[in-house]
């Protein structure tokens, strides 16, 4: 999704540390310490093994080939050689891959349609059992059309437009990602190194600190079409908080704040809030409500609710709901 002469600028070693640390994946804190580290990648040849390579300690002997059993599954090597995830190949695994690539990809071809096609053979081989992962952590998640995430995208980033993730801590802007969209790509990936001169000394509330980044943004690199900020740590528990209404709360109490914030978007938040208390009010009135008097009408009301919802959400474009997908990816 990227243009052919896009440009980095603003970032160093240590935003681009900090970028990346509020997307990795983690373990609740009980078991983070204590947790499987590194993966499996086992390439097979039937039922049989031929290599084991362990990402942190390298090559790993095959288990014992037996005529007549099947070799372990991915999840009882990892268990074995104390791995958080696997991938297993067949041998032609690859190969197979590269021509079914190469077979569909054109010369006119953005990185964007390359990038969907590759995850559609994937996928296809997955299917056919020539390539298999744990955990399936994605399973059931249909691959995007290219159409469908154009039209993603003008709904959240016009043309000429930029996106901004801003993450602060300890009075300091942490780190930030600003994304400029050109045509139907984005022209430039920037950092905070260039906005935190601009943006100055923070008074250590983001809900004011945000309004100087906005104003550094959009003198530096254009008009703002979607800004997102929040607190570096309570921004990295909310991307994995599965509690329905999680986001429109915070929204609601300006624990995150969206600005500007799409139409799309702000109809979803606000129908999603209103979803979680009407569940909320169900479940209180059924206490008292013995003869189901009120079921009928509360049925109704969460239809009505559903429907306006996905009328407006952005998976109504994609066919799936991103924030569960961001969930899966983020929660070991």
């Amino acid at each position: 999704m990227l243009t052919a002469n896009v440009r980095f600028e603003g970032w160093t070693t240590e935003d681009w540390r900090r970028l990346l640390a509020l997307f990795k994946p983690r373990a609740p804190l009980e078991r983070e310490s204590s947790r499987p580290r590194g993966g499996i990648i086992a390439i097979r040849d039937g039922g049989r093994v031929r290599k084991l390579l362990h990402t942190g300690k390298g090559r790993i002997e095959p288990p014992p080939f037996v005529a007549g059993e099947t070799a372990p599954s991915l999840e009882a090597l990892c268990e074995m050689h104390s791995g958080s995830w696997a991938l297993g190949l067949e041998h032609h695994g690859l190969e197979e891959l590269m021509e079914r690539f190469g077979a569909r990809c054109r010369a006119s071809d953005d990185f964007l349609d390359q990038s969907l096609k590759l995850v559609a053979v994937v996928r296809e081989l997955m299917e056919a059992g020539i390539i298999e992962r744990w955990p399936e952590r994605l399973k059931g998640v249909p691959v995007p059309s290219a159409t469908m995430v154009h039209r993603t995208l003008d709904t959240l980033c016009r043309d000429g437009h930029v996106m901004c993730l801003g993450m602060f801590k300890d009075e300091d802007l942490y780190t930030s990602l600003v994304l400029r969209r050109k045509g139907t790509l984005f022209d430039l990936v920037a950092g905070p190194d260039n906005l935190r001169a601009q943006v100055g000394l923070l008074s250590g509330d983001f809900r004011r600190d945000q309004r100087y980044l906005v104003r550094a943004v959009e003198e530096t690199y254009g008009p703002l079409s979607l800004g997102c900020f929040a607190e570096f740590d309570f921004f990295r528990e909310l991307a994995v908080d599965p509690r329905p209404g999680a986001w429109s709360r915070a929204v609601t109490v300006r624990d995150v704040i969206l600005s500007p914030l799409p139409t799309a978007i702000a109809a979803a938040l606000g129908f999603d809030g209103a979803r979680v208390v009407a569940e909320n009010a169900r479940a209180l009135i059924s206490r008292f409500d013995s003869f189901g008097l009120f079921e009928p009408a509360f049925g109704l009301l969460k239809e009505r609710v559903g429907a306006a919802v996905g009328s407006y959400e952005v998976e109504s474009l994609l066919g799936f709901n991103p924030l569960v997908v961001l969930r899966a990816l983020l929660k070991r």
